[in-house]
């Protein structure tokens, strides 16, 4: 059985959350809390092609929730 994250048939949806940071994600699963879909359904190829032009910085926007500026 071959990793849903790993998958080349499978769909992809780029995500981000409020910090500003990216992840890939597999359309069967369902997306977590806290990270909205920002690109797809698309090939793992061209999710990971948005992501990379997308995030250009990988610090965060600012402190995670809950925590001190």
């Amino acid at each position: 059985m071959v990793n849903p994250f790993d998958d080349p048939a499978t769909d992809f949806r780029a995500l981000r959350n409020e910090l500003g940071q990216y992840s890939l994600w597999p359309v069967t699963i369902e997306q977590p809390t806290g990270w909205e879909a920002v690109f797809g359904p698309a090939s793992r190829a061209a999710c990971l092609d948005h992501i990379e032009r997308s995030w250009t910085s990988l610090s965060p926007l600012g402190p995670a929730p809950g925590e001190s500026p």
